[in-house]
């Protein structure tokens, strides 16, 4: 059988041994908890904070630690944020054809894909300008076709109190549209 010292030795071992891997796992813990911290907040009083509870509480304070911790670290909402201002890049730097939805470039005059109208250049300057625009911003003159003196109207062949209005027609800016297989 076993004395009494040797199951003494060997119970203090066991002890020990039970002690070491306890402190050890409470330590990796704590240690996790600080690191993990570390990642999610830049606060030092929530990293100080967090590492205390683990260390109070060990177990249940991880429990706690976990269920109260930030969702995302640090650099996964940075890197959010820049795929959100690249998406809003896309969206305000590419201008579309309102005839077929392409992207078209500001100083374009057409579209190259359904020919659509897209600016207009200034009648002094040759800026190129929005079709709505009646005055142009960088030189300020009016965008009205300038007009000739208009010769006198010729009366109608059937009703001479009728004037004839045989003037040119002004030019329309009709935005054109060719029809498009391409769907």
């Amino acid at each position: 059988m076993i004395d009494q010292d040797t199951l003494n030795t060997l119970l203090l071992y066991a002890v020990t041994a039970f002690g070491a891997i306890t402190a050890a796992l409470w330590l990796g813990m704590v240690i996790w908890t600080w690191r993990d911290i570390r990642q999610r907040s830049r606060d030092p009083l929530a990293q100080i904070a967090a590492a205390l509870v683990v260390a109070v509480l060990g177990v249940f304070g991880l429990i706690v630690y976990i269920m109260l911790r930030p969702t995302e670290t640090l650099a996964e909402a940075y890197e959010r944020s820049l795929e959100e201002e690249a998406l809003l890049q896309n969206i305000e730097e590419k201008p579309l054809c309102p005839g077929c939805g392409r992207p078209v470039k500001d100083e374009w005059q057409l579209c190259p894909y359904c020919h659509t109208k897209l600016k207009k250049p200034c009648v002094s300057c040759d800026t190129m300008l929005e079709l709505a625009w009646n005055i142009c911003p960088v030189c300020a003159t009016p965008q009205v076709a300038y007009e000739t003196a208009a010769p006198d109207p010729v009366p109608a062949p059937g009703n001479p109190s009728a004037p004839i209005d045989d003037s040119p027609a002004p030019e329309s800016e009709a935005v054109e549209f060719v029809e498009n297989d391409s769907y």
